[in-house]
């Protein structure tokens, strides 16, 4: 049993490359297809140079359609929602597939408006069975929250939280040499939209820990004065801080900091544990993030199985010397 129509996905290209988000959705996509064993293409915003295109190729993407304006669209959400309505029209698709960022959330619903059709928000895992597709989405970490079943005839938008896609690029992927077009709709789309006039990038020092890219958490084996350190290093490199369970019942942070599954569950690029024993309850809430590195004056810390990289060091005497380096290669002080 398939759907009854094409699946399009959007593909965000900031600064015209083709970021992780981008190809974890090109990964998901064609994984899709084959369960839903339906058609699938791409639509961009902007068109993807020769380099690009051969990065949706190794994905097996078939066709890429670029919306033209779609540039300035990007600044115009409500307005992109109109056109990629009318695109989904165009090209026959049942499924519509954006990531669930900034600009998917706010594009999802718009083009739900536009075809009076279903939304599935975060989107996680879908399967087929014999009443129909089963969609489920889940928050609060690994809970699942909702299953719905979709007939696969009525139009569907779906967003996918980038911490749920991988770039893998499976064995079972045929690559391709996509087919490029450009696309405006026949008449012209007119809505009153507000207009985006700039952005301003997520603060990793007060983003939440769920979606920070890169997290530095501190231990028991942190004294006050290594954690202070170590927050301090946090800002020269730009990346989040998180503490165990310990540290925030010294009261040295806030709840919010807290990593691990009576806190936050986190999924960041890098995640880097300094003085972490290692708590069951802590690393369940780290293991799924893409690279774990952690540093421990203990040896047969329990820590070191679940890491990607382990090293056996003092924070009193690491720390110093990472701020050290970080200030020179920085042009601060020493």
């Amino acid at each position: 049993m398939g759907i009854n129509g094409k699946i399009l996905v959007f593909v965000d290209l900031p600064g015209g490359e083709l970021d992780e988000t981008g190809r974890g959705l090109l990964s998901y996509a064609a994984r899709l297809a084959g369960i839903l064993a339906a058609p699938w293409g791409v639509a961009v915003a902007v068109m993807p140079d020769s380099q690009q295109v051969a990065s949706f190729g190794a994905y097996g993407t078939p066709t890429i359609t670029c919306i033209n304006d779609g540039e300035t669209l990007l600044d115009t959400p409500a307005l992109l929602g109109a056109h990629l309505a009318r695109l989904a029209q165009n090209e026959m698709a049942t499924l519509l597939l954006l990531p669930h960022n900034d600009l998917g959330s706010v594009v999802a619903p718009v083009v739900a408006h536009e075809l009076q059709a279903a939304i599935m928000t975060e989107l996680v895992t879908v399967r087929q069975s014999a009443d129909g597709v089963r969609l489920s989405r889940r928050v609060l970490g690994t809970r699942i929250a909702e299953t719905r079943v979709w007939d696969g005839i009525k139009f569907l938008v779906a967003t996918v939280p980038p911490r749920a896609l991988s770039q893998v690029i499976m064995a079972t992927f045929r690559s391709s040499v996509p087919t490029l077009s450009h696309w405006s709709p026949a008449t012209p789309v007119s809505i009153a939209a507000a207009t985006i006039t700039g952005r301003i990038p997520p603060d990793p020092q007060t983003v939440d820990l769920t979606e920070a890219e890169v997290i530095f958490s501190a231990g028991k084996g942190c004294t006050p004065a290594t954690f202070e350190q170590l927050k301090e290093l946090c800002q020269l490199l730009n990346v989040s801080f998180g503490v165990t369970r310990p540290v925030y019942d010294l009261g040295w942070t806030g709840f919010e900091r807290m990593v691990g599954q009576t806190g936050r569950t986190v999924t960041p690029r890098l995640y880097v544990a300094l003085g972490i024993s290692g708590s069951m309850h802590h690393v369940g809430g780290i293991k799924d993030s893409r690279r774990i590195v952690a540093v421990n004056s203990d040896a047969k810390a329990p820590i070191f199985p679940n890491v990607d990289e382990g090293f056996v060091g003092d924070l009193t005497e690491l720390l110093p010397r990472l701020l050290e380096q970080v200030k020179a290669a920085i042009g601060g002080a020493s």
